[in-house]
């Protein structure tokens, strides 16, 4: 017990005092290790370059480089147009454009503040020149940005893989149903308050715009096709699908679309490089964080405890999704996962909760987490774009918060949601 106070006392406070969780998970593994236990700290180096020589942590980077490619090479653009072609009929037109957009630009990017940057960067600016509120255009979009880490390819359900040894191919498959259902339900709360404060609709576009729409944006669509056809018809695995994903996407920004030179190449490589570094690094203090509690057996204690006080199943996932949605709400999903799933899948795994639903529950938990404030990292993207304040965005995001809740306890406590196409598709 005072082990236990002992680190994660420790890791509170480096982490309160406004350490980057990298380097607080890294001293606290360090101090524990030199005051409390007789481990070598030769092991320290050992055991951080074992904890990232895994093959699936290579998907991150290439997920990243990917991203950025069609960030910044106009895919977004095109997948726009073609969702405002297809739903800009309806009441609050561009925001059931926004919300379409957005799931499909999250099947190719793995990100959600990626998706917030894509296309809020163009669709915010565009409904305040219709006549939406700023409020309207930045909630929707700062909401449905959060479909970059549900619908795969998602960085985080890698993250997710990673520490607890699931299959990253049946967590992506476990992704598609729940991420066309949230996006179905974000799409009708949006038509909902559109409704009702009676926001503008855009013209129908005919059968023959939205065909040259699709046609402008297919070979960005097909990405989707690429990662996910090549994963589940054998061909390549997750890893060899993210790099596959990282060279079609260069190769469409530079040679199909030509949105991006040869100049801005070397600035979208030193923007994936950052990103990857700074990930791999609070992986590495991960893995050392988990090594010591693995040690201290502190994970199956929790789990002996949990089992014998005879919460079950069902209390113990209440218990989980209030942890999570309040950490959610102070630290960014990579670090959340890598600190709390190794303590919590042990105990997951023993009151019999599928590991695949497990880890679908825990991406959905980081979704909302990404529009809680006051470390909500949608909100931040949506508040630079918009220059709105952390409040006013805290508003604006209200009603798909309360859809996400909602969503939330559906994906709890329905574990067939997740599980039922990786099961028919015999991935898991």
């Amino acid at each position: 017990m005072t082990n236990t106070l002992a680190i994660f006392g420790l890791l509170i406070v480096l982490m309160a005092i406004g350490m980057p969780v990298g380097v607080a998970l890294g001293l606290t593994v360090l101090s524990f290790m030199f005051i409390f236990t007789d481990v070598p700290l030769e092991s320290v180096a050992l055991k951080m370059f074992t904890g990232i020589e895994k093959f699936e942590i290579m998907a991150i980077p290439f997920f990243i480089l990917a991203g950025n490619f069609l960030t910044h090479g106009g895919v977004a653009r095109r997948m726009i147009n073609f969702a405002t072609s297809m739903v800009g009929h309806l009441r609050g037109g561009l925001g059931m454009s926004a919300v379409l957009a957005c799931a499909l630009f999250a099947a190719v990017s793995g990100s959600s503040p990626a998706t917030v940057v894509a296309i809020g960067s163009i669709l915010i600016p565009a409904m305040i020149k219709q006549g939406y509120p700023l409020r309207f255009g930045a909630g929707v979009v700062a909401s449905a940005g959060g479909l970059g880490i549900l619908i795969p390819p998602s960085i985080v359900m890698v993250m997710y893989s990673v520490t607890t040894n699931t299959s990253v191919g049946a967590l992506f498959m476990a992704g598609v149903i729940p991420g066309l259902l949230l996006a179905f339900m974000l799409g009708l709360c949006t038509w909902y308050v559109a409704h009702k404060n009676n926001y503008p609709t855009l013209p129908r576009t005919s059968w023959a715009e939205r065909i040259k729409h699709f046609r402008k944006a297919f070979w960005g669509l097909m990405l989707i096709v690429v990662v996910m056809g090549g994963i589940y018809s054998g061909m390549f695995t997750p890893t060899e699908a993210a790099a596959m994903s990282a060279v079609y996407a260069f190769i469409i920004a530079v040679f199909v679309y030509k949105d991006l030179t040869f100049k801005q190449i070397p600035r979208v490589l030193l923007d994936s490089a950052n990103m990857s570094a700074m990930l791999l690094f609070i992986i590495a203090s991960a893995v050392l964080f988990s090594f010591i509690l693995t040690s201290e057996q502190i994970p199956q204690r929790m789990a002996d405890a949990i089992v014998a006080s005879g919460m079950g199943p069902i209390g113990f996932l209440i218990v989980v999704n209030l942890l999570l949605l309040v950490a959610g709400a102070l630290m960014e999903p990579s670090s959340i996962i890598l600190i709390l799933a190794p303590i919590l899948f042990p105990v997951a795994v023993a009151l019999g909760i599928d590991p695949i639903h497990f880890g679908v529950m825990i991406v959905v938990n980081m979704e909302i987490g990404m529009i809680t404030p006051p470390v909500g990292l949608n909100l931040f993207v949506a508040s630079g774009i918009t220059k709105a304040g952390l409040t006013e965005m805290s508003k604006a995001v209200m009603p798909w918060l309360v859809t996400m809740l909602v969503f939330l306890m559906l994906i709890t406590y329905i574990p067939s949601i997740s599980t039922f196409l990786p099961k028919a598709l015999g991935v898991m």
